[in-house]
This record gives C-alpha cells, structure tokens and sequence, in this order.
C-alpha cells in the first residue's frame, strides 16, 4: 500500500526532496520500494537494482535532458563527475554512468599493480559512492547494444560468482549519450595468446599476472627439483610504456619478494625478463634519444630487449617468434596495441574503424548521430592536416572531458557546439626507482623539451593528482597522499599474497 500511495502522489515526494536534499535510510528504502531510483521516461520501473544509485536526492529527473555517460575510465568519470556537480545536483540535467565494473582504477596505474608495488584498495574508488557525493546516477551493467531510433542504451543481465542474478537485462533512455568504454589489448589473432598470455586491461587482470607471479616464486622455492629454465622467466610482449615500465617495477619487486625469505632463489641466475617489440626500437612514442636512454638502463637493470622480434605464437612454456628463436618463459604478459571493444562494431550502424573504435567528427560527434559522442581510446578522430589520429593516451581522454563537459552545457543552452582541438604535451614513461623520462611538448618557443631523473619522476605523478583532484579536489587528494605515505611506512612495499 505504500508503494502505490507513493506512485500515486509524486507531487508530495518532490515537494518533501525539494525541501530537504538528504535522503535519510528509510526514506531511500521507501524510495526503493516504489521504483524511484531507477527514474527515467523509457525504463521499466519493475527493473530495478539496489547497485543502481541516484547520487544525492532529488526528483527522478523524468523531464530534464538525460545525459548518459557509458564507462567510467578515466574521461569518462572526470567527465559525468563535473556533470554531476554542475547540471545534476542543481537539477538542471539527469546524468547517469553506465559501468560494469564497481570500483575505478586509474588504469595507467596497472603495471604497478601487476608488479605488486601497489595496492589497490588504497587508491581505487567505488563508483557508488562517487554517484552520491557528486550528483549523479550509477548504473551497474555492460552495454550490449543501442536502439538509436528509441534513443535507448541496452545492458546485460549481470551475474555473481554463484551464477544468481544481481540486476537483468535493462534498457535506458538517453537525449545526450556519450561512449567512453576505453579499449581492450589487441592480439592480432596471434595463436596462445587468449590461452596463456595475459593482458593487462583491467585491475582483475593484473591482480591475477601478480598472484601467478607469486605462486610462481612458492612453487620454485618449496619443489624438490632446481628452479627450470623459464619457470621464472617473464616475457612481456610489446614495448610501449605500459610493457617497458612494467619490465623496471618487476626487476625491483620480484627481487623484493625473494628477500622474504625465499632463499631458495638465487634473483640474479633464476629470474630473467625479457621485453620484446615488433618495431626498431623500444617506447616508440617517445624521440629516439629518449628510447635508447631507455634501453640502456633496462639493460644495465639486467631486462633483455629484442627488438624487430614479431612474435607468432605464445606457449605455455614460452614465446616463439617469427625468426625461428624460442624464448622460454612460463610467464608472458601481452602488452601490444590496443583496439576497441568488440561491441563499438555493432551498435545500431554507428561507423567504425577498422580497430573497432567509433569515428567521431571535430565535434566529438559520431559521424551518423549527433545525439552520441565518444571520447578517449574508444573514439578515432583524425585531426585536420593530420595523418594519423589521436593517440589513445590518458592526456587525450583528460582534455575531451573538459572540452565535452563545457560543449553538453552549450548544447543544452541550444548553442552551436565547439570542435575540439587536442594538445600534445608529449609522453612520460616511469622506470620505476630507477628513473622517470620523457618528453615535453609546447616548451620554449612552441619547441619539445626532454627530461629525465628526478624532475621528469614529479612530472610523472603529478599526472594521478590531476586525475584524483579532477574526481575529489585538492583537499582530498592531500589528505589521502598523506594517509598512504603513512600506512606506507608499516607494511611491506611489494605485495606478498
């Protein structure tokens, strides 16, 4: 009965939310009970799912212009974050998040998860809680699909480990969607990779490379037999600066691990990593110069680099390449070129490129739907007087943010959107202890300006503080950079479990 008292009389539940913003606990069980979180003009209201969060309250938003935001990377977060706070919280837009996953790393961080240098409790951010502290909705599923003629977002039925359902399959209705799902690793067919490589796209996967990387050390330390040639080998395949700096963090942590205690392993004959690349040199993202300080460090580190190596096929027991060499090693990490999402190719005839990201105008528009946008590593855009188009990197998907946020607040005012025009202030790559280099763009009179050491390593972190202040303001970032620099100090640096 209260459910259909509170159906039957919205006006005394936005008259109660317009005079008081909270939402007390029983009145948000309430609020469940009759379908409210899952407000919205297209959606069934029987539908709902306790992961699906209306931020801070407020009516359901029902006549304000939707803006749905699918993926929370890291474009995709800062930018429903700044939504949120400007046109959801005073109510001017209904904004929404569509993510699959629950919780939000930033992902250039993910080799030093694999490594085992960093916790991920410590510094990742659940998306419900973000929802609420900044004005928008969280909805917890994967897009599958798109009716663009309804205007509508599809999400599969999401499951739990014991196979029972947590929320089914729904649909949203949108008026501005914006796609930012990022991009998976891209294999290129190459056989055994899907069934022993790994990839590190996600915080799963590179908490699974590090739990194998320590079981791997207990096996060799506690089996009765020496330590095989490649049973502690690491092969990391592609060496761009997600593969290169996870090459330095291993050489430093799997030597921490060993020192544990687990003196069985001798790090300097049983441990080998080798970083192998297609091309003609390592990081080629950064100027020559830069690539062969790189590889001289790596070397004197003790990483062995091949390069012009093509690799054919991944074996459980190592890698073979294309010249005929085989490089044992029971532990490879795939690292090579990105694409986009499988499911970017087949929403409702949006145009493609032939590496499943959507092409996008200077607008940030798709080029068959002005009504969906796309940003960062899911979007192929070829600036003007340019050949190639803008690289998938975490400074492209920070500055489509803020350029999409100011033009959705011009589209909702009816003002003509702006193109945007992307940046380049060049590339840092983080060798762990051991250095910081990198190169940076717009320096001294419009020339590049190269810098290693101590001052590139500032560099370096400065660009996670960004990315922390753009989610939750200096202040906070202060305090939490205070708060891990403390716990730091009592517990061990590398990650032992």
């Amino acid at each position: 009965m209260l459910c259909r008292y509170l159906q039957e009389h919205p006006a005394s539940i936005m008259e109660c939310e317009h005079r008081d913003r909270r939402i007390p606990p029983l009145r948000a069980a309430v609020l469940t009970m009759s379908c409210y979180i899952d407000g919205g003009r297209t959606e069934d209201r029987r539908n709902m799912a306790v992961a699906d969060h209306q931020g801070p309250a407020g009516v359901s938003g029902s006549d304000l212009h939707r803006v749905v935001v699918v993926g929370g990377g890291a474009g995709g977060l800062e930018l429903v974050t700044s939504l949120g706070d400007r046109l959801g919280q005073p109510k001017l837009a209904d904004i929404s998040l569509i993510e699959k996953a629950r919780t939000h790393l930033w992902k250039p961080l993910l080799h030093e998860v694999a490594a085992g240098s960093m916790d991920v409790s410590r510094h990742e951010l659940d998306y419900l809680a973000q929802a609420h502290w900044h004005g928008f909705r969280y909805r917890f599923g994967e897009m599958v699909g798109l009716d663009r003629a309804k205007r509508l977002v599809h999400l599969a039925a999401n499951m739990d480990d014991n196979g029972r359902l947590i929320t089914p399959e729904r649909s949203f209705g949108y008026d501005t969607l914006v796609i930012a799902i990022g991009s998976v690793t891209n294999d290129f067919g190459t056989a055994g990779v899907k069934e022993n490589a790994i990839t590190l796209d996600t915080p799963e996967q590179a908490q699974l490379f590090n739990r194998r990387l320590i079981n791997a050390c207990l096996r060799a330390h506690t089996q009765a037999e020496p330590v095989r040639p490649g049973q502690l080998h690491v092969a990391i395949i592609g060496a761009g600066a997600t593969g290169t700096e996870l090459a330095a963090e291993l050489h430093r942590t799997l030597r921490g691990v060993v020192a544990y205690g687990l003196d069985r392993i001798d790090p300097d004959k049983d441990i080998k990593i080798t970083l192998i690349e297609a091309t003609d040199r390592i990081v080629p993202a950064l100027p020559p110069r830069l690539s062969i300080a790189t590889t001289r460090l790596l070397r004197e580190l003790g990483v062995e680099i091949r390069t012009s190596a093509r690799v054919t096929e991944v074996r459980p027991d190592g890698v073979l390449l294309a010249s005929g060499d085989f490089i044992p090693s029971e532990l490879v990490v795939w690292a090579a070129g990105v694409r986009g999402p499988e499911v970017l190719s087949k929403l409702d005839g949006l145009e493609a490129s032939p590496s499943s990201q959507l092409i996008v105008l200077p607008t940030l528009q798709t080029t068959r739907d002005q009504n969906v946008f796309a940003l960062g590593d899911c979007a192929w855009l070829v600036p003007d007087g340019e050949k190639r188009p803008i690289p998938p990197r975490a400074q492209a998907a920070h500055q489509q943010a803020s350029h999409l946020r100011k033009q959705i607040t011009r589209r909702l005012e009816g003002r003509p959107i702006a193109p945007f025009v992307y940046r380049d202030f060049g590339s840092l790559v983080s060798l762990g202890e051991f250095s910081t280099i990198g190169s940076l763009m717009g320096f001294l009179a419009g020339k590049g300006m190269l810098i290693e050491g101590y001052i590139a390593r500032l560099m370096y972190r400065s660009l996670y503080k960004m990315h922390e202040a753009a989610l939750h303001g200096p202040l906070k970032v202060t305090l939490d950079a205070i708060a891990r620099s403390l716990t730091r100090r009592t517990e061990p640096h590398v990650k032992l479990h």
